[in-house]
């Protein structure tokens, strides 16, 4: 899987992009729940721990650099910036590169000088021999104050002795530097104490006197080294040639060269993407900007810091060398909540490799930047993006907010004067404007679909012959077949697939084997295609997502080819692939997934299916946990308890399915009272088969505290969701739902 690819990524809201983060196994669990109800901002308290005289907090966004490929691995990057078009611009770039083979970055190891200034000294050649001649013994004596960064396998490694003569009122100056590998750590704090504990000896061999003794931010002896190579023909677009292209970005970059007024813009591009990995990453971006701005001033003037050229094939050749001393470990890194969650999706194992990765970052950006500038101009590329903070600044409301845009950017002022004049025009229509459907909405409306479920009553129960109640719910998986040269390709953009099926091969995953026999058994295995899945119910949450999207799949073939299949074949061949997936499966599944309809459902051949009629909707609200939920895993786990105690889990099911007869009285009477204490009995059931979980039982709590009148598991357990009878105030149990850390939503059914 492409970790950093996530197609159309910008069109989802935030919380869509943190369950597509879930879902690829990039967000954990818990992150998820820290970051979807903001529990990572840093408090006033915690604040006040970290510097002085706090009055509060200042919070800036969070955004996520795409499609990085760098030394052959997938990085997702973490940004903290507020600048518009930055994170858009190194996700397009880092796109670019990719195509072309990603970005190669390379580093020395992690060294930082710490200066120790000598004054008051006799003869500073004498002093000089001296120092260099003890080495060791200064070095062996710095280790000695930090034994475990030695054992990390860093510390003091050399010394260098540079003398600066009539450099002060007193005369020569002789600095000392202490070149110390501080492996993963950021080590100011570490090179300071050392440089402190030498000084003594570094006067005893001088007989001078030390003055300053602290580290040194011009980094240059951790650099890093990023290129990339693109070829000319992946320049073209917007009516220009590769060619015009490759030769206006080294036109560009050789103004950058020889001119300090443009470098310094040039440069400070480079640190736009840079400084935002930095923040993001807890560390000092002023000391990562004064080290790049000090080494592009070590020549005879200030001066670009990448060079572009043209190599002997023509393509373009991108280069950049900069110091880059940055941490993974220590106290500065750990007192931020947010930035442990930043490390884990950027996913890095070194320091050295966290400053490849800003390497490539700061080229990417580079490449973005002057790239907009010798073709359309880099005040095109920022228009969308400033038109959506001005919108938001003049007051928008989601309902108007890309309307506001739009027009904006149509009337070619974008003011906050001229976007309040737009929000109140927008406003004082009689009637508020249809929602527009959203670019992927667009897309999906009328593919072939699968539809997702809740069970009200008798999972685990039905396996064994009871009554189960079950209902659709507004949410499906849906599929597009189209014609391709040559295989079978299956795409799930939101959960990072692009594979190639192989026919007749042992396959790692249930849904490649689930494919294949579907393709088998239509005849379809010959025919070369394109397989894209638009899955919009979560994965592995106990909504039916398996058996969706095998009826999505096999609609979507039928519809392609023709083949006309009836539901009845199609909830087969659904139940077949469901086999594969999870053993042994009531059925339930793909009959919902293919029917959706509100059902009293019993397995057998051939199974009941009873249309359940309800004079009015039963409102409901979701719980989903987050906490992936194998049904597979869950119902093997249930058979293998009955095996060992039939009796008593006969006797579990037994009581089961009389509450499910019951229940389908409640719906034909609209007894919500009694359906909802009927729920909660079913629920204690389910903890009996050990079921459920501590996530659930926490969503379960809520809902009840929140006015619930009954809350259950809904699924295989295990995790995955649950289901609240709210017939009064159901937005206000999904908020407590939200407040605690999961995702909800409010639904009817019936």
């Amino acid at each position: 899987m492409d970790r950093s690819r996530i197609p159309q990524f910008y069109k989802y809201s935030v919380l869509e992009r943190l369950e597509l983060l879930q879902e690829r196994g990039i967000l954990s669990a818990e992150d998820f729940k820290i970051l979807a109800n903001a529990g990572n901002r840093l408090t006033p308290e915690a604040a006040d721990k970290m510097v002085e005289n706090v009055i509060g907090v200042f919070s800036l966004p969070i955004g996520l650099g795409l499609n990085f490929l760098i030394n052959g691995k997938d990085y997702i990057v973490p940004m903290v910036v507020e600048e518009p078009s930055i994170i858009a611009a190194v996700s397009s770039a880092a796109k670019t590169v990719r195509s072309a083979g990603g970005f190669t970055s390379t580093s020395t190891a992690p060294v930082l000088i710490g200066q120790i200034q000598v004054v008051d000294v006799e003869h500073p050649s004498h002093a000089k021999k001296a120092l260099l001649q003890n080495t060791e013994e200064i070095i062996n004596l710095a280790n000695s104050m930090h034994p475990n960064m030695v054992a990390r396998g860093g510390g003091a490694m050399g010394i260098e002795v540079n003398i600066h003569p009539n450099a002060s009122y007193r005369g020569d100056m002789l600095i000392v530097h202490l070149l110390v590998d501080t492996r993963d750590a950021m080590g100011a704090n570490l090179v300071n104490s050392m440089c402190e504990g030498v000084a003594s000896l570094v006067e005893k061999i001088t007989n001078g006197n030390v003055f300053l003794r602290i580290l040194s931010n011009l980094t240059d002896r951790a650099l890093v080294r990023t290129e990339c190579t693109i070829p000319t023909k992946m320049l073209a677009g917007k009516g220009y040639s590769g060619e015009d292209v490759r030769d206006g970005i080294i036109l560009a970059n050789e103004f950058a060269v020889i001119d300090p007024y443009r470098a310094t813009t040039h440069n400070k591009g480079i640190m736009n993407g840079i400084d935002a990995v930095a923040l993001a990453t807890g560390n000092d971006w002023r000391a990562i900007e004064s080290a790049a701005h000090a080494y592009a001033s070590r020549g005879t003037a200030y001066a670009a810091l990448t060079r572009w050229y043209k190599n002997d094939h023509g393509d373009l050749v991108g280069k950049l060398k900069i110091p880059m001393k940055v941490g993974t470990v220590g106290g500065p890194l750990q007192s931020n909540p947010t930035v442990g969650i930043l490390h884990r999706i950027l996913n890095v194992s070194s320091a050295t490799e966290l400053a490849e990765v800003m390497g490539a970052v700061g080229l990417a950006q580079n490449f973005s930047a002057i790239k907009a500038l010798s073709t359309e101009g880099i005040q095109q590329g920022h228009m969308t993006l400033h038109a959506r903070t001005v919108a938001m600044a003049a007051g928008a409301t989601p309902e108007i907010y890309d309307e506001v845009v739009d027009q904006l950017i149509g009337s070619g002022e974008i003011k906050v004067w001229k976007a309040k004049e737009i929000v109140e025009s927008l406003r004082s229509r009689k009637s508020a404007p249809a929602a527009k459907a959203s670019a992927p909405e667009k897309e999906t409306q009328k593919l072939p679909a699968g539809f997702g479920k809740i069970i009200l009553f008798g999972e685990h129960a039905a396996v064994y012959g009871s009554h189960v109640m079950a209902a659709p719910i507004p949410i499906a998986i849906q599929a597009k077949v189209e014609n391709m040269e040559e295989g079978v390709h299956l795409v799930i953009p939101r959960w990072g697939v692009e594979e190639r099926l192989r026919i007749e091969m042992k396959h790692k995953y249930s849904i490649y084997e689930s494919l294949e026999l579907i393709l088998n058994t239509l005849g379809l295995q010959q025919r070369h295609m394109r397989i894209e899945i638009f899955p919009h119910i979560p994965r592995a949450m106990g909504l039916g997502g398996s058996a969706a999207l095998a009826v999505a799949i096999i609609r979507a073939l039928s519809a392609h080819y023709k083949l006309d299949l009836s539901d009845e074949q199609v909830n087969d061949l659904a139940y077949r692939s469901e086999q594969i997936v999870h053993g042994t499966p009531s059925g339930i599944d793909n009959t919902m997934a293919t029917y959706g309809k509100f059902i009293l459902f019993k397995k057998g051949d051939p199974p009941l299916m009873k249309h359940l009629e309800v004079p009015q909707p039963i409102p409901i609200v979701i719980g989903i946990t987050g906490v992936e939920s194998l049904t597979a895993k869950m119902v093997a786990n249930v058979r293998r308890a009955w095996e060992k105690n039939k009796m008593m889990y006969d006797k579990i099911f037994s009581e089961m399915n009389a509450l499910t007869l019951r229940a389908v009285k409640a719906v034909k009477n609209y007894d919500l009272a009694t359906l909802g204490d009927l729920m909660n009995i079913n629920q204690g059931l389910l903890n009996a088969l050990q079921v459920s979980s501590w996530e659930l039982e926490e969503l379960i709590q809520i809902a009840r505290n929140s006015g619930a009148l009954g809350a259950k598991l809904t699924g295989g357990g295990g995790g995955g969701a649950m289901i609240a009878l709210c017939p009064e105030h159901p937005e206000r149990v999904a908020d407590a739902m939200r407040k605690a850390g999961y995702r909800a939503m409010v639904t009817q059914i019936g």
